[in-house]
């Protein structure tokens, strides 16, 4: 089995970046980050990934005439070091068509709420706010939409009577850190079969319903 090559945008301090980085390492997922681009110049990723020998690149926006050129040139960086999948990890903008079109059913997402409930920014408070009982995160492929691409993995976690939003992101993060990972593995074994909208994993009792407690592949 040949070795995935990933490309990791984020913009902030990279705590999925940092799981998925120890996934890598502990040997748990067969694959290799071969570039991080972030839009932030002070982004904590940088850090993360110079501490783990990984090529970073700083991006801005501002420096492009348009945002397809933007993401134009985001596309031709990862072309240029191999990457098979582009894993967004706290990368706080939409994602502009030319990517899309260079990696189609390769760019994955992380949200922090139970898709399609709470798209968008501050699912945590969005989800705290409505009162709901579950709520949880979901990794999914990503489309042209916000938050409205095909669901691979989600996790449910209980909201309870005295969470604050700060509270329960930091519940809801501890499963990010487990699904995230454990989705990039599934990929990188070939067990993704997108139907129309729909994802189904092979070779695992583990369909990718939100569980309290989801369990991993071996």
């Amino acid at each position: 089995m040949e070795t995935l090559k990933i490309g990791v945008l984020a913009s902030g301090r990279g705590s999925n970046f940092q799981a998925i980085i120890d996934s890598i390492e502990t040997g748990y997922v067969r694959a290799q980050i071969n570039l991080l681009i972030t839009d932030n110049p002070d982004a904590y990723s940088l850090e993360r990934a110079k501490k783990h020998g990984i090529e970073s690149l700083v991006m801005l926006p501002k420096n492009y005439s348009s945002r397809d050129d933007y993401f134009r040139e985001i596309s031709s960086e990862l072309k240029k070091r191999g990457v098979e999948l582009v894993v967004l990890a706290g990368f706080m903008r939409i994602v502009g068509r030319p990517l899309l079109e260079a990696y189609p059913n390769r760019v994955m997402n992380i949200h922090p709420a139970l898709l399609p409930s709470f798209p968008g920014l501050h699912g945590q408070k969005q989800a705290n706010d409505y009162g709901v009982k579950i709520s949880g995160c979901t990794v999914h492929f990503v489309d042209e939409g916000m938050d409205t691409g095909p669901v691979i993995i989600q996790a449910a976690v209980p909201v309870l009577d005295d969470d604050t939003e700060e509270t329960l992101s930091e519940r809801i993060l501890g499963f990010e850190h487990k699904i995230f990972p454990e989705a990039v593995k599934l990929f990188s074994e070939g067990r993704i079969e997108l139907r129309g909208r729909k994802v189904r994993i092979s070779g695992s009792a583990f369909d990718g319903s939100p569980l309290i407690n989801p369990p991993l592949s071996g």
